[in-house]
């Protein structure tokens, strides 16, 4: 992955129980980072402690957690700054979505995605930027995604999230620019990892022969992190793309989108996912 070395730090990652999440786990722990990882699946989360403390040989803390829930953010802190664990390299990689329109989606699950896709997220990079200035080092990853890009039908209230992390990220990380703090957003495209099957969204198998594996996505958004980029877009294609929506005309970026994700197979919501 050609990333430095990260033995003596400490990194949390959150949604880490699966997917995206246990990438970077593995990823941090495979250039030497002891690690904090929370979710709200528990089981998964020591059977992921127990691989890589096996593995690597590091220190692994398990902190079951629904960041979906207010007051979450503030107990993480308290579970790791405030107890004396001090975190080097915060993954903000928790998050979900729903594959329904709108107006057919209960508020409660809405509330909820909002809380820990946008609200959750922008408290924890508050909360952990201030004692990484303090410290004076720090790196922390924000997981946008692409559809930061574009409005997404059947994803309004996930679109605009991940909009929202990614400026915010990107605003944030130019006011530490002459700081030893790094921030830096990633805005993955189609990923193997089990998003859409939580979402409640069935894809044709052809789009799902396009998609990266989870480490290779992980192994963009560190590389970009720790050599101070401020965003990311994993992928070629995804790139590509990205950059030649910037020639179309919005109301077709729309229709495009629309397109591309098909319509909801029925009016029941999943649960949402937090990791």
């Amino acid at each position: 992955m050609g990333t430095t070395s990260q033995k003596g730090r400490t990194a949390l990652v959150t949604g880490a129980s699966s997917g995206l999440g246990a990438a970077f786990a593995r990823r941090l722990a495979g250039l030497g980072a002891d690690l904090v990882i929370t979710a709200r699946r528990a089981d998964n989360l020591r059977a992921l402690a127990g691989e890589l403390e096996a593995r690597h040989g590091v220190k692994v803390t398990v902190i079951a957690l629904d960041l979906s829930e207010p007051g979450a953010a503030a107990r993480l802190h308290d579970e790791t700054e405030g107890a004396g664990r001090a975190v080097d390299v915060l993954i903000n990689n928790a998050g979900g979505g729903l594959h329904q329109d709108f107006a057919d989606t209960p508020w409660e699950k809405i509330a909820h995605q909002i809380q820990l896709n946008v609200v959750t997220l922008t408290e924890l990079t508050h909360r952990f930027v201030k004692v990484m200035l303090a410290r004076g080092r720090g790196h922390i990853l924000n997981v946008s995604s692409i559809g930061a890009y574009t409005p997404t039908p059947t994803y309004a209230t996930y679109s605009a999230g991940k909009a929202f992390v990614r400026d915010f990220t990107e605003a944030v990380a130019y006011e530490l620019r002459d700081t030893p703090v790094r921030v830096c957003s990633l805005c993955p495209g189609g990923t193997l990892t089990e998003f859409h099957q939580a979402a409640g969204h069935t894809l044709p198998g052809i789009f799902k022969a396009t998609f990266m594996t989870a480490d290779a996505c992980a192994d963009v958004g560190l590389a970009a992190l720790f050599s101070g980029r401020r965003n990311v877009i994993s992928g070629l294609f995804n790139k590509i793309s990205m950059f030649l929506l910037r020639f179309m005309p919005r109301r077709a970026i729309v229709w495009i989108s629309a397109l591309t994700m098909g319509r909801p197979r029925s009016s029941t919501t999943p649960a949402l996912p937090s990791g």
